[in-house]
């Protein structure tokens, strides 16, 4: 394995050679570099494979608990859709202007600088990766194992034991190779897109068949609670949640095969598909449930399964597992992309800038990532931890796009592939559409955000003594290379051992 360069300034690449020789740098002279293996398809299928987590099958009832009507919630599908369209559209024209690996740490720290930058990926490190691993895996386990304890909820240490399989098993595929790990990512987004146009023709049928009451109109908008502003805003927060991932394919940048075509396209090809497949499948749940019967539901897909697949009800339970074990396998696969790009300028230990020489894959960062999410398995407080900090992730989309705005302003000649809009009239549409979220967010839960900040700002000491001062005791430096020296003894030998056979 080689390390890949520390980049200490902020100077924005012009071209993706650029950026590609960087990351090809090593200590000097080596040349090894991540692979440009991932063509169209698999960049499909991680924007889709991301975006379609467990939600969809499990709990796609808040956002109509909270727009008061199906009517209501279904045009929140739409528009939240669309404005993630808008969102990834902007985060296509900044992969193709600042063409590296790491998405919108990336971004952040070229164009607003290095704390900003490490702030967003401090946020991401300690919390938001690990915790959103480890929720997906144990969802996975959990409906494995359900059907073993038909009577009972499945043991705790058992859903955290397969749970850690699952990490473990895909952490390995990861490191042995970038087209296994997309393979698994094509195959498991494949099988959940299958199941959804499952539900979605299942829907059809029913509306063939006339059961199509909650969607006519005069029933379609009759609100099951009194409609309110607060709620109406709870419900285009719930629905941004649920498109989460949008942003992953700007994770592996220097991955994509021509990044300048396959990034607008997978983006163009798959935001739209998600959203369709959200709105119709929502309409197909409707017409087997009524809201109330949607409400109560703890598995939406599986009390769907239950009422109109009878004997094949065990394909939706089945279905989300697959859906979540993808999940998990396309989080590990960008969420170490982030980890590499930051080690790489120098904001985390070298070690995890480390490319295997022949497979090209970032082991160490994928090793990191794997413990760090273990780790998060043997706590109780990962839920409390995720809502602290959702706030804080939904902050940086609409930081990343405001970067979009400023380097306009400020190098309006540089190159830019594509652009999305010459009168930036789409950015300002997402943060007008962000910043009402935000407000609405720091208005509704002040503790939960004002805790998420705090935990965010206690990454602003680790920059200035970790990174910003450069002349550090002898001492310091000698221990933190002789600690990096160590790790990467116990990285190499983990390696050796887990590949030697593949």
């Amino acid at each position: 394995m080689t390390d890949g360069p520390r980049q200490r300034g902020s100077a924005v690449p012009s071209t993706s050679e650029d950026a590609a020789a960087d990351t090809g740098k090593a200590a000097g002279q080596s040349s090894v570099a991540l692979k440009k293996e991932i063509g169209l398809v698999s960049a499909c299928g991680i924007i889709v494979g991301n975006i379609i987590g467990s939600g969809i099958f499990v709990s796609p009832k808040g956002v109509l608990e909270n727009a008061s009507s199906v009517g209501l919630a279904l045009i929140v599908w739409i528009i939240t859709g669309i404005i993630t369209a808008i969102g990834a559209l902007c985060y296509a024209e900044l992969g193709v202007t600042i063409p590296k690996s790491g998405g919108d740490y990336s971004y952040v720290k070229d164009i607003f600088g290095g704390l900003a930058g490490f702030l967003r990926l401090w946020i991401a490190v300690l919390v938001i990766y690990p915790t959103n691993q480890a929720v997906i895996a144990l969802t996975f386990s959990n409906y494995v194992l359900q059907p073993l304890f038909p009577t009972c909820f499945p043991p705790e240490n058992g859903l955290r034991l397969l749970a850690a399989i699952c990490l473990l098993l895909l952490t390995w595929v990861n490191c042995a190779s970038v087209r296994w790990a997309t393979r698994v990512q094509d195959v498991f987004t494949a099988g959940k897109l299958l199941a959804l146009i499952l539900i979605i023709i299942m829907g059809i049928v029913q509306i063939c068949k006339g059961e199509y009451y909650w969607l006519e109109p005069a029933n379609a908008f009759e609100p099951f609670q009194d409609y309110d502003v607060g709620l109406i805003a709870l419900a285009f927060l719930q629905g941004s949640f649920a498109y989460g991932g949008w942003n992953f394919l700007n994770y592996v940048t220097e991955e994509l095969v021509d990044p300048y075509v396959n990034l607008p396209r997978a983006i163009f090809i798959s935001i739209p598909l998600v959203t369709f497949v959200y709105v119709f499948a929502n309409i197909a749940y409707v017409t087997a449930m009524s809201p109330q019967e949607l409400l109560a539901s703890n598995a939406v897909a599986v009390t769907f399964g239950e009422k109109l697949l009878g004997v094949m009800s065990w394909i939706m339970p089945i279905s989300v597992a697959l859906s979540t074990f993808g999940g998990v396998n396309g989080s590990l696969f960008t969420s170490s992309r982030l980890f590499f790009a930051g080690a790489r300028e120098g904001h985390l230990p070298s070690l995890l800038a480390m490319i295997h020489v022949k497979r090209c894959t970032p082991i160490p960062a994928l090793l990191f990532t794997c413990i760090s999410t273990l780790l998060m398995l043997c706590t109780s407080d990962m839920y409390t931890l995720i809502n602290y900090v959702g706030f804080i992730n939904y902050l940086f989309y609409g930081v990343t796009v405001a970067g979009q705005i400023v380097l306009r302003v400020k190098q309006p000649d540089m190159h830019r592939p594509i652009k999305v809009s010459i009168s930036l009239v789409w950015p300002v549409i997402y943060l007008l559409f962000w910043a009402f979220l935000l407000i609405f967010s720091l208005y509704s839960e002040p503790v939960v955000c004002g805790i998420g900040l705090a935990i965010m700002l206690t990454g602003v000491p680790v920059y200035f003594l970790a990174v910003y001062w450069d002349n550090k005791p002898q001492c310091i430096n000698t221990f933190v290379g002789k600690l990096n020296t160590m790790m990467f003894k116990d990285v190499l030998s983990l390696t050796i051992t887990s590949l030697y056979y593949v």
